[in-house]
């Protein structure tokens, strides 16, 4: 099963990174966090991935032409630029890298991959969340739901703390940063039959994939949402960033489950 990667958008609110690569080569731990997300289904056995390129493409295009080499033991010979390698790290992930524009919206970077899919089931995520999902529980959730389409349902952490105060001020309880507030929110790691193109317009540039399609495939009963209650971040700003990469050096990183 093929994993397609939301990689092209513009990460203005991450302007302090961005503005020099695309969100998705963001550094966690000295890797991308693209690379993360990777390595967490690649470790359930998926390494077949078509990456949606859009803002600074040639930055991840770089990145994975030389892949091999940057996590290469070499020996390079000046004078007649022989090249020896003599040990690799490299990952056995195979890439498909697509242009899918730069002002093209979600919907329409789908659309634009669609070919490169086939007709299969295939898994789509977006290239700056990372999770400990279970793959292989969300692919068997998907198949015995017998729909078109499955999302992870998630509940993130609040942003600030809460209390509980009795009418006088007094603290009954106090709890930083709790588990979200009951609602689940869409956490990306898709996992679609390929009749989900039936509800992507042949022009599809402009609408966003959270909005027409999905809403479209919940009118048509065709949506449901596997909950996962474990850990789940979004890189939405750079004060998630400096968390993740804290998580990372502490050791305490959840999503990394290779």
């Amino acid at each position: 099963m093929k994993v397609v990667l939301f990689a092209g958008g513009l990460g203005t609110r991450l302007s302090e990174e961005t503005d020099v690569r695309p969100k998705p080569m963001v550094e966690i731990g000295g890797k991308p966090i693209l690379w993360h997300i990777m390595k967490i289904y690649n470790h359930y056995g998926f390494n077949e991935f078509i990456i949606c390129l859009g803002y600074k493409s040639y930055a991840i295009k770089e990145y994975f032409m030389n892949y091999y080499l940057h996590n290469s033991d070499v020996t390079i010979e000046l004078g007649n630029n022989k090249v020896d390698v003599h040990y690799t790290n490299a990952e056995s992930f195979k890439v498909t890298l697509v242009d899918t524009g730069l002002e093209t919206k979600t919907a329409g970077r789908l659309k634009r991959v669609q070919k490169y899919i086939g007709d299969e089931p295939f898994m789509l995520t977006y290239g700056d969340g990372v999770a400990n999902v279970d793959i292989q529980e969300l692919i068997k959730f998907h198949k015995a739901s017998g729909k078109v389409a499955t999302l992870t349902a998630v509940q993130p952490e609040a942003k600030f703390g809460g209390m509980e105060l009795t009418p006088s001020g007094e603290v009954l309880k106090f709890q930083e940063k709790p588990k979200g507030d009951g609602k689940w929110i869409n956490g990306g790691f898709f996992v679609l039959n390929p009749e989900v193109f039936d509800y992507l317009p042949e022009d599809s540039d402009k609408i966003m994939w959270e909005e027409g399609p999905l809403e479209n495939l919940t009118k048509a009963g065709e949506l449901v949402a596997y909950k996962h209650a474990g850990f789940w971040k979004c890189m939405d700003a750079l004060r998630d960033k400096i968390e993740l990469e804290e998580m990372w050096k502490s050791q305490k990183a959840d999503w990394k489950i290779w």
